[in-house]
């Protein structure tokens, strides 16, 4: 578990780090872009492979067909939220941070499903992570309102990525022996 949770530390440094050391982060101006997103993917693999190694216990609860179907419709709710922040459609007018509200998101639909210890180490420390995240930026900065216009092209570009990019999640768990549809 231990590799596991180096990962989701990594993963809380690299997207802690302007926050936490701004001086050093302004220094560095646009060249910071690369080194973090290089420490975020050394995250994610860190954390899949430290969740695969990780005993599955304990175990409280598991995978139910009710779950199932409720992680989904989060899942594809959190992958929209992705989309469309990055589109300014519509509801990024209604959701001041709508990619940690979509780490929310996902993170609740793995607890639903994964009543494990490594999940609760996963899952749970990246739902504290993006909870404590948007308190922060919420004392920090003042609101921004995403104010539209909201044209059609980009709310079905939005939904369209969004199937698309579940679609291809869905191949990766399913790849990884973790089944999606039950």
């Amino acid at each position: 578990m231990l590799v596991l949770i180096i990962g989701v530390l990594l993963w809380v440094a690299a997207h802690s780090f302007k926050r936490y050391a701004p001086a050093a982060r302004a220094k560095m101006g646009d060249k910071a872009k690369g080194p973090v997103a290089l420490v975020s993917i050394l995250a994610i693999v860190v954390m899949v492979i430290g969740y695969r190694m990780a005993p599955a216990e304990p175990f409280w609860w598991g995978r139910h067909p009710a779950t199932v179907g409720i992680n989904n419709l989060l899942m594809v709710f959190s992958v929209y939220l992705f989309a469309a922040s990055g589109m300014k459609t519509w509801i990024t007018s209604k959701i001041r941070h709508p990619q940690l509200t979509a780490v929310k998101a996902w993170a609740i639909a793995h607890l639903l499903v994964n009543g494990d210890g490594p999940s609760f180490i996963l899952f749970g420390g990246l739902l504290a992570w993006a909870v404590y995240e948007v308190i922060a930026i919420n004392r920090q900065d003042k609101p921004a309102k995403n104010t539209g216009p909201f044209p059609v092209g980009k709310e079905i570009g939005a939904a369209v990525g969004t199937v698309v990019v579940f679609g291809v999640i869905a191949a990766i768990h399913y790849w990884l022996g973790y089944p999606v549809f039950g």
